[in-house]
């Protein structure tokens, strides 16, 4: 059993009995020390490692934990020392687990902890000139029937996003219930012993469940408590709450502790009860057979030379500011990076606008912002970031899965936000000391790609607005001042 396929009843595991079978369940140092993993995400994979493996011996199974240079050092020893007649396994979620799995002679099964595998998302992609995420997540819905009145969708239409827009309250206050809790135990401490020399962050509080049960708990505080009010704020940001009304259950989907058909069944349900409004279940059921099953799907399909993908030569590196040698003025990027330090979580919109955008922008390398996803979030991997940020934020595939870059300037943040009110940063203006670095960035990112860009249907008329500026000279030159000033970790 790898660390992400933490449920009983996955394939390899599904028809296993103690009688029969004997688990192994490798704690690799080589996985450990590979990143600089926030240490909430690495104390959750191998907390979470363990406690399944109590689970298992209390059904009677002998499980062999093994902590070993690599995973494969570990199935070496563990075939010396037991002598097993084969040897199965899940399907991995990454390219170079299933490469790797096979070399080694395991038998791999087809893995269904996901509702759409990549050999039918590559049947549904073949002969298609634009692989559009509504279209799939249409085809999604229609097969899977999840929110469908017969052959028409629940509430008369396919989408309720344009319902689910609204910026945060304007009164300032927390309107989401807080997350449930649970106390760390011994077992939680020992852990976060063990991997304090590779990680950073703030240490866990408790948020984050380590086990089925948890999981299971959080899902139904999200269904009972937080879905009803999930839509119509699922893109705003806000000082007031670093959690807002998102679900936070991607890590447990992708750590093998829920199910996406559990997950999904459990927010239908809601919605045919009442309990819930069409555009709040939508919008959910949407981010997880839509979104994440496309994600999963174009990561497989696209192969491992995409994660190589730079169209805009984007060559800079990682701020100072993202890895903590330095702090930032900028007030929206300051209190999500605080947000990540102190959770290993931020939500989407954090993400791709705050994050991703600034790095758009700046032109950061794509890999490196992929590595430091990867390793800083608890829901982060390899197949989850890879799409994220090469096609989603940095627009590096050249707009394979994004027609359009998503760029902007601070005029976007404010409306989505409170972050702007009581920034040294003023989000309107783009030239002088004080002016947003969104914006300034913004208009010189079009300028610096406007052969590019004034070909995109989407980005044209960005493009010649750019060009009308009477200020742009003036706007490049605040540009440079404010790209030295980022990479020198004093913006």
């Amino acid at each position: 059993m790898l660390g992400d396929q933490l449920h009983r009843q996955l394939p390899a595991l599904r028809a296993a009995t103690p009688a029969t079978h004997r688990v192994l369940m490798v704690h690799s140092e080589a996985k450990l020390t590979s990143k600089r993993w926030h240490v909430q995400r690495a104390h959750l994979v191998i907390t979470s490692m363990h406690r399944f493996a109590v689970e298992l011996r209390a059904e009677g199974f002998e499980v062999d934990e093994r902590h070993a240079p690599t995973l494969a050092a570990g199935l070496a020893a563990h075939r010396l020392e037991w002598q097993p007649d084969e040897v199965h396994a899940t399907e991995p979620a990454s390219r170079d687990g299933l490469t790797m799995l096979h070399r080694l002679g395991v038998t791999v099964h087809r893995t269904d902890q996901f509702l759409c595998h990549p050999e039918e998302f590559a049947a549904w992609a073949a002969g298609r000139k634009q692989l559009t995420m509504e279209h799939f997540y249409r085809w999604q819905r229609r097969r899977l029937g999840y929110l469908m009145d017969g052959d028409e969708p629940a509430g008369g239409q396919w989408n309720f996003d344009a319902d689910n827009r609204k910026p945060p309250p304007k009164d300032g206050r927390n309107h989401w219930p807080t997350p449930p809790y649970t106390p760390l135990d011994a077992l939680d401490h020992e852990v976060l012993q063990r991997v304090r020399h590779h990680t950073w962050g703030a240490a866990p509080d408790g948020t984050w469940a380590t086990d089925r049960a948890g999981a299971l708990d959080r899902l139904h505080h999200f269904v009972e408590h937080v879905l009803p009010g999930f839509g119509p704020h699922e893109d705003a940001m806000t000082t007031a709450s670093w959690h807002v009304g998102h679900s936070m259950l991607a890590h447990y989907l992708n750590l093998g502790m829920l199910t996406p058909r559990e997950v999904c069944d459990a927010v239908e349900a809601a919605y045919r009860a009442g309990h819930a409004p069409i555009a709040s279940a939508e919008g959910f059921i949407r981010q997880v057979i839509g979104w994440r099953e496309y994600v999963w799907g174009l990561y497989w399909l696209w192969g491992a030379d995409y994660a190589a993908s730079n169209e805009l030569d984007a060559h800079r590196p990682l701020p100072p500011a993202f890895t903590g040698a330095a702090r930032t003025q900028m007030r929206c990027l300051a209190t999500t990076l605080q947000n990540l330090h102190d959770h290993g979580w931020v939500h989407h919109i954090q993400r791709l606008m705050v994050i991703g955008n600034l790095c758009l922008l700046a032109g950061v390398q794509p890999r490196a912002l992929t590595d430091w996803m990867w390793a800083g979030f608890i829901d982060g991997a390899e197949w989850v970031m890879v799409p994220n940020v090469v096609g989603m934020a940095l627009h590096a595939d050249g707009g394979r899965m994004a027609t359009k870059p998503y760029a902007s300037g601070g005029a976007y943040i404010d409306r989505m936000s409170d972050y702007c009110k009581g920034c040294r940063y003023d989000r309107t203006k783009r030239t002088g000391a004080d002016a947003c670095p969104f914006t300034t960035l913004y208009w010189d990112f079009l300028a610096r790609h406007e052969t590019l860009f004034a070909r995109n249907p989407r980005m044209a008329q960005q493009v010649r607005a750019a060009q009308r500026l009477a200020d742009l000279p003036a706007v490049r030159e605040r540009a440079v001042e404010v790209l030295a000033l980022l990479d020198r970790g004093a913006l």
